[in-house]
């Protein structure tokens, strides 16, 4: 079926359908083979159907083996991977010493490389996984005698640098790093990744190699840069993508919306989800429908087979995310390959990793929080000449509901650049104690990173590091620093069935308190499960089978206090500030909801420790006289921070979920209005200093999302939070608006006032959920 067939059948009758965007087919252009690619590569490639490059792939190439750092981002399907294989081949098939170290953000995509790599026969290539699953023998084989290793960050973080000894032979005749899917190293994580790959670069020198990096990207803004920010090297990029692609039609739609009680509501997102993969699927269809949350993966699973209750195809159905055993993935990611799967609903685990290009078609369960992500998952689908169809749902959400009333921001936007700070002291600081710990630190390592120098000695005032004479810096602490890739606390809690043991699942530390705490419902591939006992310090929460008719979900408090304030934007009765700002949430109780109203049975009280997180916050107060007129005014604070939370990621490159929010009528710290949103993560990420920096565009859209929304009284698509620790109450949508209008009126255009910063002493722990979790590295 053709997509405008697959879009009618599907309902586009019943109005949902908002807006359809044709992205016209792209034919291919081929180049000749650089001169210095060897006849027995050319051969071996021409045997596994390639006969000739693109020409990105050969101008990416070129870059690299003539020692260039280059990235090549193009789209999904385009062949990055080409770019970095022939210079490796060709190094392989002349027999040179010259080895490569490649590093996927999960294990999954490392897996699926090196079995792709096998299919070449070119002599005197020995390729090897090295990853938290590979047994101590064929680890030190690989240590001796491989020359592609495949690998993750995490393995080189917590393995190859502490062990650098070990793997001499490898840094010693390091050729080249691969950095696949570079796009995924922002943020924090970002952060980490970047310290950890400039920690192998400088060990690398140390053993005598000079490696060259070669990267792949989607599409992304300014590539180059944030490859150079990833590694301090200067880098060039390729951009233009030569690779043929079928085209696509994709369609913004928005639920039906009926009217109960008087108040339009919109059918559940996750129901439309699960029931376009469920028709898809009958339809022969292969389909990949992402969805936010791996709860949310296992419902449309489970509702899409369901609703083709006897048919055969419902058994072609599955749920995919991080969590499950490794054997369960591999053998769903076989499945799929192979196509005995055709309908699978994942998170974003399947946004990069194994090859599923070649689907037919992609449903998007919301907006992915990124236009890199949204281009990603939609280029998932188109194989052959067969074009392809992507559907984005609109959740009940203001981003969504903005989007899809305003595909322009969609598809006249340009890519978001990558944002990634290395010198977050919150994650300097661990690295540079690692780093002394491996190989004296330098002045010259630290020369490349604003701020480092000034770590160091508060290092070395803590007792950490010590500063000898010529300028060097060592490691005097008396156990290795403990620091994790992607996060600060431990690295998950277990899920075991009680009455048998068996390990279901694994969830980040931090967010066992929302998800598995005592009595929690929770879901794996269909099944439900109650939780009976959530223990932190053993860090496992034992779980039986169960089916109850009602669903959980946890309530938290949350204190925020002002540490200090970079930069004050003072507008008469409105400030706008930056700085930093410690957290406190604790998740107090949750509520038993029915099945299917949602109607509230009890509220039940928890015994969790408080989390702590010291971030970065942007913030703006209003003198009580400007905001008179506002009936509500705790409720309108609260609308506003609730709309302004789901409206950041149009201007930032997160998603809500990267973010929080607090609202009062009367801070302590300030004894105004207030309305704070902050990063999630330890040090900040950078997202409240986009906000500060564009909040007339932030908060102008935020007041349109509310004005232009049909609902009364506020609903999920302009002021209420899925992720509201009070129950969005109290809300007001009128108030919001007016407090809104008082903001913006205040811009008179002036520059912020910049304040000097009192940097906060230490970090505190924050594991956030994310499905590129490679596992045990």
């Amino acid at each position: 079926m053709s997509s405008d067939q697959l879009i009618s059948a599907l309902g586009a009758d019943d109005e949902g359908l908002r807006h359809l965007r044709r992205v016209p087919p792209r034919r291919s252009a081929r180049t000749a083979w650089p001169e210095w690619v060897p006849e027995e590569v050319r051969r071996a490639l021409s045997e596994t159907g390639i006969v000739e490059p693109w020409p990105h792939q050969a101008e990416a190439a070129t870059h690299a083996f003539e020692g260039r750092d280059v990235v090549v981002a193009t789209g999904t399907a385009s062949g990055k991977s080409l770019a970095y294989l022939l210079p490796v081949l060709t190094e392989a098939a002349l027999d040179c010493e010259g080895r490569t170290l490649y590093l996927a953000p999960t294990k999954a995509l490392a897996a699926d490389q090196a079995r792709a790599v096998g299919e070449f026969d070119v002599g005197g290539l020995i390729p090897a996984i090295v990853d938290g699953d590979t047994p101590y023998e064929h680890r030190q084989w690989a240590q001796r005698f491989a020359n592609l290793v495949f690998s993750n960050p995490d393995l080189v973080h917590h393995s190859m640098l502490p062990r650098h000894r070990f793997w001499r032979s490898l840094l010693s005749n390091l050729k080249y790093v691969v950095v696949d899917e570079c796009h995924i190293y922002r943020g924090v994580f970002g952060a980490h990744v970047a310290l950890t790959l400039r920690r192998l670069l400088r060990l690398a020198e140390h053993y005598g190699a000079s490696p060259t990096v070669v990267a792949a990207s989607a599409t992304a803004a300014e590539p180059a840069a944030s490859l150079t920010t990833l590694t301090g090297r200067p880098a060039v990029q390729v951009t233009a993508d030569s690779s043929p692609s079928p085209g696509a039609s994709i369609a913004l739609w928005e639920p039906e919306t009926h009217l109960i009680e008087g108040e339009p509501q919109k059918a559940s997102t996750l129901s439309e989800t699960a029931r376009m993969l469920a028709q898809l699927v009958q339809r022969g269809v292969r389909t990949l429908a992402f969805v936010p949350s791996r709860r949310g993966a296992e419902i449309v699973a489970a509702e899409a087979k369901s609703r083709l209750g006897a048919d055969p195809a419902a058994e072609r159905i599955a749920a995919y995310r991080a969590g499950y055993l490794r054997e369960h993935r591999r053998d769903l990611e076989a499945d799929l390959r192979e196509g005995r799967l055709l309908g699978v609903a994942t998170t974003n685990a399947l946004e990069l990793g194994i090859d599923v290009t070649g689907l037919d078609a992609v449903v998007l369960c919301g907006y992915p929080g990124r236009l890199a992500s949204f281009w990603q998952q939609v280029g998932r689908a188109g194989r052959g000449e067969t074009e392809a169809l992507a559907i984005m749902l609109a959740k009940d959400d203001p981003l969504d509901t903005y989007l899809v009333h305003h595909p322009e921001a969609i598809f006249e936007r340009p890519v978001e650049a990558s944002v990634c700070d290395p010198s977050n002291p919150y994650v300097l600081a661990g690295h540079l104690c690692l780093a002394a710990e491996e190989l004296p630190l330098r002045e010259a390592d630290l020369a490349s990173i604003p701020g480092s120098r000034e770590v160091a000695e508060e290092l070395c005032e803590r007792k950490l590091l010590r500063r000898r004479p010529g300028g060097r810096y060592y490691w005097v602490g008396s156990e290795r620093p403990e620091v994790t890739l992607r996060g600060s606390g431990p690295m998950g809690i277990d899920i075991a069935e009680i009455s048998t043991g068996r390990l279901i699942g694994t969830v980040d530390a931090a967010a066992s308190h929302r998800l598995v705490h005592n009595g929690a419902l929770y879901l794996h591939q269909g099944e439900s499960y109650l939780v009976d006992e959530l223990d932190l310090d053993d860090g496992i929460a034992l779980v039986h089978a169960a089916k109850p008719p009602w669903t959980t979900s946890a309530q938290e408090i949350t204190h925020l206090e002002i540490l200090s304030t970079r930069e004050v934007r003072e507008m008469g009765a409105v400030t706008m500030c930056l700085g930093e700002v410690e957290v406190t949430t604790n998740v107090i109780s949750y509520q038993r909801r029915r099945i299917p109203t949602g109607e509230v049975i009890d509220t039940q009280l928890l015994d969790l420790p408080p989390q702590t997180l010291r971030t970065v916050a942007v913030w703006w107060t209003v003198e009580p006289e400007a905001l008179a007129g506002v009936a509500d005014l705790t409720g309108a604070l609260h609308a506003a921070e609730h709309a302004s939370i789901g409206l950041l990621p149009l201007i930032a490159t997160c998603d809500r979920w990267d973010i929080g929010g607090l609202s009062t009528a009367a801070h302590p710290d300030t004894e105004l209005p207030t309305v704070f949103v902050y990063d999630g993560h330890p040090g900040g990420a950078g997202f409240a200093e986009q906000a500060f920096r564009k909040w007339t565009d932030w908060l102008g859209a935020t007041r349109d999302a509310i004005d232009s929304c049909d609902c009364k009284a506020g609903c999920p698509s302009c002021i209420q939070s899925p992720k509201c620790g009070n129950g969005n109450e109290p809300l007001d949508k009128t108030g919001s608006i007016q407090v809104l209008g008082v903001v913006l009126e205040a811009d008179d255009g002036r520059p912020p006032t910049v304040i000097e910063i009192a940097k906060p002493t230490e970090a505190a722990p924050k594991e956030e959920e994310d499905d590129l979790w490679p596992g045990d590295f």
